[in-house]
């Protein structure tokens, strides 16, 4: 049985309201919860636009065996020394003292690097002569991989003095890196990869250990020997050699360098387009290839 439409009146409801009410009120303080204040706090930590930023690696390190040892025998003057540079060591003389030395490097954490140098030095002196201050240069090859590729040769000074006469010195500590600029993030960094001291050079000037220092005190990436507690024994017997005991750790150093995030993310994405769009295609194709262009710092 079919049904007819008798009659029909369409209804038409409007509801009003002012802009100025308490939802509006809400939906702009949510609004500014949600937006702005976050803003506010990241701005008022310093964190909003980051211009440095720091990582965490472990260089790989090398004793060159190259060193320098100078040590004063007396309070007038009077020193002997010894390198592993042939042209200075005829520039001494009878200032010249020959010591056995021995080095050993050991990896304790069996990850591939290196972690420690331990060195044995004996000097043998005459009965006379007293050792009241040293001052040993060694060596390093140094490397950094994990950002940007860093060659370069460093030093490590050891220095002390003391108004006794002693038998002995023992040190301990950890080749620190010191930046004075933050290190580029990319790229290939062989300025410092010079013999920090020129073994072949006949003249004495070369030898300087003021101008060394002061030479090498000039670059940008040095590294500082830190040690806290020296040990100075005292009472050395006759004939008997004067001994240096070295233990030169290497650490996980903290590497600043410009934050530009920013700029290689967009870098990176237009070069995955650039390399992964098809011919004739749009953008809409490379969207998966676009995720897989961000670079992480």
């Amino acid at each position: 049985m079919g049904f007819y439409e008798v009659y029909s009146h369409p209804a038409l409801i409007r509801y009003k309201t002012s802009v100025c009410t308490k939802a509006t009120l809400f939906a702009i303080a949510v609004l500014c919860l949600t937006y702005i204040s976050p803003l506010l706090v990241a701005y008022r930590s310093q964190g909003f636009w980051l211009k440095r930023s720091t990582y965490e690696e472990q260089p790989v390190i090398r004793f060159q065996y190259q060193m320098l040892l100078v040590t004063a025998t007396s309070t007038k003057g009077d020193y002997v020394a010894w390198s592993t540079y042939a042209h200075l060591n005829n520039l001494l003389g009878s200032n010249l003292r020959i010591p056995m030395v021995s080095a050993r490097e050991e990896d304790q954490n069996q990850d591939g690097k290196l972690d420690q140098l331990n060195l044995h030095l004996e000097l043998p002196l005459s009965p006379e002569e007293q050792i009241y201050s040293i001052q040993l240069l060694l060596t390093f090859s140094y490397q950094l991989f994990r950002m940007s590729t860093v060659v370069m040769q460093t030093l490590a000074y050891v220095q002390h003095s003391s108004p006794v006469p002693g038998s002995e010195l023992f040190v301990s500590g950890d080749l620190r890196l010191e930046q004075r600029i933050p290190l580029p993030h990319r790229g290939l960094h062989t300025t410092y990869n010079t013999s920090v001291i020129d073994g072949s050079s006949p003249f004495a000037s070369s030898y300087d250990l003021v101008k060394i220092i002061g030479a090498y005190q000039k670059r940008n990436l040095t590294t500082v020997f830190s040690c806290t507690s020296p040990v100075w024994t005292v009472g050395r017997a006759a004939g008997a050699p004067f001994r240096i005991s070295a233990e030169v750790r290497y650490p996980v150093e903290v590497i600043r360098y410009p934050f530009m995030a920013v700029s290689d993310f967009r870098m990176d994405r237009v070069y995955v387009l650039q390399q992964f769009k098809p011919r004739g295609e749009g953008l809409e194709g490379c969207s998966v290839q676009m995720v897989y262009g961000i670079k992480t710092l």
